[in-house]
C-alpha cells in the first residue's frame, strides 16, 4: 500500500465496490487444500489471561509480513543499525519489540515501466547488503525453518525475508519469477494498485482505460501454479474480489494476505469482507493485519479522504522539483513519503483499539489460526494508530490481546506461529508438486513462444 495511489482510490472506493459485488465463489477452496470449519465465537477466549504478556511476547517468534523500509535502504542508503525516529523498522527497534522476522517489500512503482526487473534487483540487493553489514544481528532467511533457526540461542538475529509487491514486476515472464525465487523472494502480491496483464487489482476497476480480465487470465493461472510449484506464497492483498475467489480455486497451497484488514470495520476495497475471510480460512490461509490507520478505522479513512486533493498537489509539486534538481530523474518514493508524512501529522490518529479490533474481528470470523501481523511499516507515511510508532511497540499488541482474554497459544499463533504453519504447508505442497512436474514444462510467459 502506497499513499498517493490510495488518495486517488479512496475517492472511487464505493463505486468500485458496488460494481464488483458479483463474484465467483469457489466450489472447493484452493483446489484441494485442507477444508475446515470456521470456529464459532464461543470457541474464542472470554476471560483475562493468567500469564505475563510481556514475558510471553519475549518468548514468541514474532513475524511481520510486510514493511517498505527497503525503499529507504536503497534510495537514501539508510543503514538499519542507525537510530532514526522517522523509521518504523530498524535493528534497534526490532530488538526492542522482539521482532523475529521481517518480510522486506520488493515494491516497484509502475512509473518504472521498462525497468521493473532492474529496480527489483536493486531492492533485493539492498536487503542483502544490510544482512552483510550486520551479520551478528540479521540473517537472510529462505524457509520457515530458517526463521526458527535465526531465533534460537542467546544471540537472536532478525530473519530477513522478501516479498514482491505487484505481479507486474515479473514482466509477464515465468523465468523472471523463478529467478526471483532463487534470489530469496518467498511471496508475491498478484497485483498492486495497478491491474497488470494477467490479474485485476481492487483499486482501478472503475478506470475504463485499464484492461481488466474478470479476475485472472490463463497466464495468471500459470503464474499461481508456478508459485505453488516453487514454494512461493501467493499473496492476495491488493487484488479484486473476483481475483481473490478465482485464486482460491486455482491455488493448491494456502494463500496469504500479507497486509490487509477487515472491510467490515473500514470500508475500503483493499480490505477483506467477512465472506472472504471465511473462504481464506477454508483454504487454511492467513490474513496478516495491516496497521495503516485508514484500513483499521473507518472514521480516519473518511478524514483522510477529505485531505486527498491537498496532499496530491503537494506530492506532485515535490516530485516536479525533484526532476528539476536531478536532471529529469524519476523521483524515488521517499520524496512522496516525506511530503505525505507532513500531512499525516495534521490528522488525529485513531486509538490502538482500532487495530486490536481488526485482529479480534478476523479471529472471530475466520478463527484465530488465520490471523497475523502485516504492519506495512515505513509504507504508510506514519499514519499508524496511537501507541504504534515502530516495531519497538509490538509488545503492546500482545498486552491488548491478553486483556481481551486470548490464551498464550492463541497469542503466539497470531504473533507468528500461524504464519509459520502456512509457510510450512506451502513448502510441503511445493515438494509434492515438484515430484509431479519437471522444471521448464510450463510456458515462458504471456503470449510468448520462445
Amino acid at each position: 500500500m502506497k499513499i498517493t495511489r490510495l488518495i486517488l482510490s479512496l475517492l472511487v472506493a464505493s463505486l468500485a465496490f458496488a460494481q464488483n459485488h458479483s463474484v465467483e465463489m469457489p466450489v472447493s477452496a484452493s483446489g484441494g487444500a485442507a477444508q475446515k470449519e470456521t470456529p464459532s465465537r464461543a470457541s474464542l477466549p472470554k476471560k483475562p489471561a493468567a500469564f505475563d504478556p510481556l514475558a510471553l511476547h519475549r518468548s514468541a517468534i514474532v513475524i511481520d509480513s510486510h514493511a517498505d523500509t527497503t525503499q529507504r535502504m536503497l534510495d537514501e542508503n539508510y543503514d538499519l543499525d542507525t537510530p532514526d525516529p522517522t523509521i518504523n523498522v530498524n535493528l534497534p527497534k526490532a530488538k526492542a519489540g522482539n521482532l523475529g522476522a521481517e518480510f522486506f517489500s520488493i515494491w516497484v512503482e509502475p512509473k518504472y515501466k521498462g525497468q521493473y526487473v532492474r529496480r527489483a534487483m536493486d531492492l533485493i540487493d539492498a536487503v542483502y547488503q544490510q544482512a552483510g553489514r550486520h551479520p551478528d544481528q540479521m540473517v537472510m532467511a529462505f524457509s520457515a525453518e530458517d526463521i526458527v533457526k535465526a531465533r534460537r540461542g542467546p544471540h537472536k538475529r532478525l530473519a530477513a525475508l522478501m516479498g514482491i509487491e505487484g505481479g507486474h514486476t515479473i514482466e509477464d515472464d515465468l523465468r523472471v519469477l523463478r529467478d526471483f525465487y532463487r534470489l530469496g523472494v518467498r511471496y508475491m502480491t498478484l497485483t498492486w494498485y495497478n491491474s497488470n496483464d494477467w490479474a485485476d487489482s481492487s483499486e482501478d476497476l472503475d478506470n475504463k482505460d485499464v484492461p481488466h480480465h474478470n479476475g485472472i487470465t490463463d497466464f495468471g493461472v500459470q503464474v499461481i501454479r508456478e508459485m505453488n510449484r516453487l514454494g512461493m506464497m501467493v499473496d492476495i492483498s491488493h487484488v479484486s474480489d473476483k481475483t481473490f475467489y478465482r485464486t482460491l480455486v486455482v491455488s493448491r497451497a494456502p494463500v496469504i494476505a500479507s497486509h490487509s484488514a477487515s472491510r467490515a470495520l473500514s470500508q475500503h476495497p483493499r480490505n477483506m469482507t467477512d465472506d472472504m475471510l471465511r473462504a481464506l480460512a477454508r483454504n487454511d490461509g492467513i490474513c496478516m493485519v495491516n496497521f495503516f490507520s485508514a484500513f483499521v478505522d473507518d472514521d480516519f479513512r473518511k478524514t483522510f479522504e477529505a485531505h486527498r486533493d491537498e496532499a496530491k498537489q503537494a506530492v506532485a509539486q515535490a516530485q516536479e522539483e525533484y526532476r528539476k534538481t536531478h536532471h529529469g530523474q524519476i523521483p524515488p518514493y521517499t520524496v512522496e513519503e516525506h511530503v505525505t508524512e507532513e500531512y499525516a501529522r495534521k490528522l488525529p490518529r485513531p486509538p490502538l483499539k482500532s487495530l486490536i479490533d481488526n485482529i479480534d474481528h478476523i479471529a472471530q470470523v475466520a478463527g484465530w489460526q488465520h490471523v497475523g501481523l502485516g504492519s506495512d511499516f515505513d509504507g504508510v507515511s506514519g499514519m499508524l494508530p496511537e501507541g504504534i510508532n515502530s516495531a519497538a511497540d509490538l509488545p503492546k499488541i500482545t498486552v491488548e490481546l491478553a486483556k481481551r482474554g486470548y490464551t498464550a497459544e492463541q497469542i503466539k499463533g497470531i504473533l507468528g506461529e500461524n504464519f509459520l504453519r502456512v509457510f510450512r504447508k506451502v513448502e510441503a505442497v511445493s515438494r509434492e508438486l515438484q515430484k509431479e512436474k519437471p522444471l521448464g514444462a510450463e510456458p515462458l510467459g504471456a503470449g510468448e513462444n520462445r
